[in-house]
């Protein structure tokens, strides 16, 4: 029987729901999708604070800086540090009129396994985009589908040339799930 995975998203249909700007740092700077995108471990020393960019419900899992960096409630963080422990790196977080505890999730797995053809339409960066490096990589993808066989032991890993893809294994989802996490969604890929 072969692994199942799935594209973790935040549950946007969720009635009121809060939504997160971009991570600041210490110094005041911007810690957003190039930081944490890159799935690579990061060295971020100081305090972090996410700025509420709507206020509203708060979530178990959410997407900060529009849709890119995954931000969780404390019991979350532990299942994925317990579950996948080479695949996350977490960071306490301050979320903008919270007092409970947050954790910024930094996906430090980058999996080469989009199936092309499997994949409803692909295309690539060229070298006619004027971005020289960004060519070879994902310009789009749609319908995303992945190899199973090319996941190996990772559980929570982002695509390699489409790092804005949050893959979890069944696993995962089946314990998110169980537990109840709020804000999520999951396809099949």
């Amino acid at each position: 029987m072969s692994m199942r995975y799935f594209k973790l998203s935040e549950d946007v249909y969720v009635p009121g729901r809060w939504e997160l700007g971009t991570p600041i740092g210490e110094q005041g700077q911007e810690l957003g999708s190039p930081v944490f995108l890159q799935g690579v471990p990061v060295d971020v020393t100081g305090p972090i604070r996410i700025p509420l960019y709507q206020p509203g419900e708060a979530l178990d899992f959410s997407l900060a800086d529009a849709g890119a960096v995954p931000v969780v409630r404390s019991r979350v963080g532990a299942l994925l540090a317990e579950l996948a422990p080479d695949d996350v790196q977490l960071f306490p977080v301050k979320v903008e009129t919270q007092q409970e505890q947050y954790l910024l999730v930094n996906v430090i797995r980058i999996v080469k396994c989009i199936d092309d053809r499997a994949s409803e339409e692909v295309s690539y960066w060229t070298e006619e985009d004027g971005l020289p490096e960004k060519v070879g990589t994902y310009f789009s993808v749609a319908g995303l589908r992945i190899d199973p066989t090319q996941v190996g032991d990772a559980k929570v890993f982002r695509t390699w040339g489409w790092h804005i893809a949050l893959i979890v294994s069944e696993e995962i989802k089946e314990a998110l799930e169980r537990v109840g996490v709020t804000g999520t969604t999951f396809k099949e890929v």
